[in-house]
């Protein structure tokens, strides 16, 4: 896995790499054997399994045909697209193609899904996250290399539907759109890209899939991007899913702040040090908004929250009391 990662890092990624032309016989024998032979059935937890219907399809996906070194920006635009961002292939490719490696690597993938206006999130790399997302009517971006680590040809595709009992997804991949491939086939790729995949939503919109932690840090990568009034919604469908997650209503608090609502900045600030009485950023932002609304009796006692909690933040909030 490491040296995958490796090569994901330091070797050209392309839309399609060919083969080298001059390629002994029987070294062509061994790698059919060896692409053929890693690919296993891929297995769900009973749990899911149950949760899960014999079969989904995501409807409204477009498809764009993917061209030499072009399968990131059309992939891209697909799941794009399906979520009401009207963008082409075109306008992508100068956003997510690296010349030096001819084509693109994820980074670059999620920083433009983030530049027009929508979430990337990445899923955990198993099948349960994978097949839920598409049942939830996600397209899934997948990055797969359809040879082997010596001779990569990295691809992107758009998973867009399954069917448990055949073991089959449907894919729109190169130049077939809605291509069936058998699980185990595709997952034998998928496994040699480290099995990245992440979908493209709107704030407000969350994957099944994932969870508080990893919600958390891709809106807080949007809201560099985006601004603070523009992630309000996803950090408020956050602390609705996970009510109990403090840093998600820190998170909410410093974007209301930002966007010119104190008092209920406040209150989310109050409700992140209610689900983690250790938060000491929280008191101390409470304590500062507090201030700033005039409410110097709150504010006295919620810095004297924060300077009680020894830490980076205790020191400012000692300032802080000083100031007052």
């Amino acid at each position: 896995m490491k040296a995958l990662r490796h090569h994901l890092q330091n070797v050209r990624l392309s839309g399609i790499f060919p083969l080298p032309v001059q390629m002994p016989p029987i070294l062509m024998l061994m790698l059919t054997v060896v692409l053929n032979g890693c690919a296993t059935r891929p297995r769900l937890s009973p749990d899911t399994a149950g949760l899960l219907p014999d079969q989904a399809y995501v409807t409204g996906v477009p498809f764009h045909s993917q061209r030499d070194y072009q399968c990131g920006p059309a992939s891209l635009a697909m799941a794009l697209n399906a979520g009401g961002v009207e963008v082409s292939v075109a306008q992508l490719i100068p956003q997510v193609y690296v010349p030096g490696r001819e084509g693109s690597v994820p980074p670059e993938m999620m920083a433009s899904v983030r530049r027009h206006r929508r979430i990337s999130y990445p899923l955990d790399g198993s099948f349960a996250a994978l097949l839920s997302e598409v049942n939830a009517g996600h397209p899934v971006v997948v990055l797969q290399n359809l040879s082997l680590p010596l001779w990569p040809r990295w691809h992107y595709a758009v998973v867009i539907g399954y069917n448990r009992q055949r073991e089959q997804l449907v894919l729109h991949s190169g130049e077939q759109s809605r291509q069936v491939t058998d699980m185990s086939r595709f997952d034998a790729t998928w496994a040699r890209s480290g099995r990245w995949a992440m979908v493209v939503l709107p704030p407000g919109r969350l994957p099944p899939s994932i969870g508080s932690q990893q919600a958390t840090d891709s809106i807080a990568a949007f809201e560099a991007t985006a601004g603070a009034e523009a992630a309000l919604p996803a950090w408020r469908a956050l602390v609705a899913r996970w009510p109990g997650h403090a840093m998600g209503w820190f998170a909410l608090g410093n974007a209301l702040h930002a966007s010119g609502a104190p008092q209920a900045a406040a209150d989310a600030f109050e409700q992140a040090t209610e689900q983690d009485p250790a938060l000491a950023v929280a008191w101390l932002n409470l304590g500062l908004t507090q201030k700033g609304l005039g409410q110097q009796p709150q504010a006295i006692a919620s810095l004297q929250q924060a300077a009680a909690l020894p830490g980076p933040w205790q020191a400012r909030a000692e300032q802080a009391l000083a100031d007052l």
